[in-house]
């Protein structure tokens, strides 16, 4: 067993060492941010470090995580990653609308590249709602993109199939698509 899996095995009973845990997957974590951010492109400024940092300040607010398995904790990674990425988008079209001060028109040509930005936040907004109707395929979508599991992983994480993880993620992708449509 890997340390990982060893600190989660220990904590059975009373929950993870928040600390211990996260320092076992640091390097994991980092590499799954770097994969997540480089697909994203110019749609975040938060660097691997910073967004693994932000899965470390969600851990610490946690007395202890209520894990089993070590790709339960990565898929909550996932779910932390997705949602550290949507909340500095909505903070940086806050502030691009001005954060409540006034408004000053300028004229140049210049753009920021912020377009993904608008794409990222509706794609989060149909997996919301993909949730609220099929909980499994947002929870397939959200390890498979943000995450970067593979589906032997996604499989082993949910207790199901990998034929039934390639159906729901084909599920997902057209439910997606038509929400977006």
């Amino acid at each position: 067993m890997g340390q990982i899996t060893e600190l989660i095995a220990e904590g059975q009973d009373g929950g993870v060492d928040n600390a211990a845990l996260f320092g076992a997957a640091y390097d994991e974590l980092k590499r799954l941010a770097r994969a997540r951010l480089s697909r994203s492109g110019p749609m975040t400024l938060l660097d691997s470090t910073a967004l693994v940092n932000e899965i470390w300040l969600k851990l610490a607010s946690q007395r202890k995580l209520q894990v089993d398995t070590r790709r339960r904790f990565f898929a909550y990674a996932a779910e932390v990653m997705r949602n550290v990425i949507v909340d500095q988008i909505r903070e940086r079209h806050a502030l691009r609308r001005g954060g409540g001060e006034r408004h000053l028109t300028l004229n140049t040509e210049l753009g920021d590249g912020l377009a993904g930005d608008d794409e990222a936040l509706q794609v989060h907004e149909a997996l919301e709602s993909l949730a609220q109707l099929e909980p499994r395929l947002a929870q397939v979508v959200e390890m498979r993109y943000f995450g970067g599991m593979t589906e032997v992983e996604i499989g082993e994480a949910l207790g199901v199939t990998e034929r039934t993880v390639r159906r729901d993620w084909e599920k997902a992708r057209l439910l997606l698509a038509s929400m977006l449509e």
